[in-house]
Order: structure tokens, then C-alpha cells, then sequence
């Protein structure tokens, strides 16, 4: 994992003044990086029987839909208020640097339904978080929580504490 990690751009004060934001970008324009990425962890996950991968707006849409199709299952998408047609769950969470909203369609997921939850990065954890509880509001049962980045120092993972969390690039 080396090779990706020095592949990752840190671009300083963005979205706010004190934030370095990781910057996945270069990973995912290197087809040997994207490739590495996707089959790491999906190999991590390819024997715990995935029904769905769940991707978190926005990073989270172009790991998760290649995970899914690497671990032969679907994908259901995680998005911002407004952007979903059909009728949603909503769960409002913190950032670390703010709060936000996602919503996710109401039949996305079955009860009984082996879900894998993905995104590009975990920082506080409360984006997955969110996520999570409204995977299990519907019945899912959620089978980890899977990242390209983790922030370490600000353990997100005490958030996600009852799940498997696997992080291929940890800061």
C-alpha cells in the first residue's frame, strides 16, 4: 500500500482554512492504482457472501459500483438531500469541520441483506456512520466498512466500533 499512499495529493486548507484534504485523484487516474485499490478491498470482503455495496456521495460513488461488480453484487448509492427521485430515509450526522445530511432511496435495501459500506476516506467517522444507521433502519446487516484512507488521529473508527473497519492507507 505504499505505492498508493504516495500517490495521494494533500491540497491545504480545503474545503476550510486548517483542513488538508486528501486528494485520491492521482490513485484514480493510475490504472495500476485504481486496479490495486478496488482488488485489495474486495478481496478483504470476497468470502462474506455481499449482497450490496453502499457508496457515500461523493468519492464513495467511484470505489463502491467497482467493488460491487469485483464482489458480483449491487450498488446502492448514498446521496445529498435533493438528489434522489424516489421516496428516502434521511439521517443528519457531523463532519469535522461542519454538519450535513444524506439520504438513501427507501427500498434500497432488503431486510436480511449482507451489506459492505464503502467510502474514499474516514476521518470522525460520522458520514459512515450515518450511513450505517440508515442501512440497518432498513434491515440491512451491514458486514464492514470499507476505506481507501483513514485518518487515524481522529478515530473515526470509535464510531464505527461494532463494525469490521478496513482502511488500506491509515495516516
Amino acid at each position: 500500500m505504499d505505492n498508493l499512499k504516495k500517490m495521494v495529493r494533500d491540497i491545504p486548507d480545503f474545503p476550510k482554512k486548517g483542513i488538508v484534504f486528501k486528494d485520491i485523484t492521482p490513485i484514480l487516474q493510475n490504472p495500476k492504482g485504481l486496479r490495486d485499490a478496488v482488488e485489495t478491498i474486495s478481496n478483504h470482503y470476497k468470502n462474506k457472501k455481499i449482497d450490496i455495496v453502499v457508496g457515500a456521495e461523493a468519492r464513495g460513488f467511484i470505489l463502491a459500483p467497482t467493488i460491487a461488480f469485483s464482489l458480483g453484487a449491487g450498488f446502492v448509492p448514498v446521496r445529498k438531500p435533493g438528489k434522489l427521485p424516489y421516496e428516502k430515509v434521511s439521517m443528519n450526522y457531523a463532519l469535522e469541520y461542519g454538519t450535513d445530511t444524506l439520504e438513501m432511496h427507501k427500498d434500497a435495501i432488503r431486510k436480511g441483506q449482507q451489506v459492505l459500506m464503502v467510502d474514499d476516506l474516514l476521518a470522525t467517522g460520522g458520514t459512515m456512520a450515518a450511513c450505517c444507521k440508515m442501512v440497518e433502519s432498513l434491515g440491512g446487516n451491514i458486514v464492514g466498512c470499507a476505506f481507501l484512507i483513514e485518518l487515524a488521529f481522529l478515530n473515526g473508527k470509535k464510531a464505527l466500533s461494532k463494525y469490521d473497519v478496513y482502511s488500506l492507507i491509515k495516516y
